[in-house]
């Protein structure tokens, strides 16, 4: 099992950036995805955008060209680069290594766009 821990969170304004990262403790470089999920109030937890060790990625429509996910296996850390934010992209979120059905979940970082 992968501890992960993420950080980067904060509020930003409507139009900001962030850059959230996951630091991991062992290994990465076999995981064959690593990915990002986040869950707003009263929603359930939706995938954000995954990477594979293959250098395949895929992202949420409502992300698609705002949010770039990249992992260095050699620092065993995933970053999530996320521009033009917007107030719904508000939630608290959440990296994972190996995929949904997988029990390694960091704690979480809360993102809060708003003016």
């Amino acid at each position: 099992q992968v501890q992960l821990v993420e950080s980067g969170g904060g509020l930003v304004q409507p139009g900001g950036s962030l850059r959230l990262s996951c630091a991991t403790s062992g290994s990465i470089f076999s995981i064959y995805a690593m990915g990002w999920y986040r869950q707003a109030p009263g929603k359930q937890r939706e995938l954000v955008a995954f990477r594979t060790s293959t250098d395949m990625t895929n992202y949420a429509d409502s992300v698609k060209g705002r949010f770039t996910i990249s992992r260095d296996n050699a620092k065993n850390m995933v970053y999530l680069q996320m521009t033009s934010l917007k107030p719904e992209d508000t939630a608290v979120y959440y990296c994972n290594a190996g995929g949904p059905t997988s029990r390694n979940w960091g704690q979480g970082t809360q993102v809060t766009v708003s003016s």
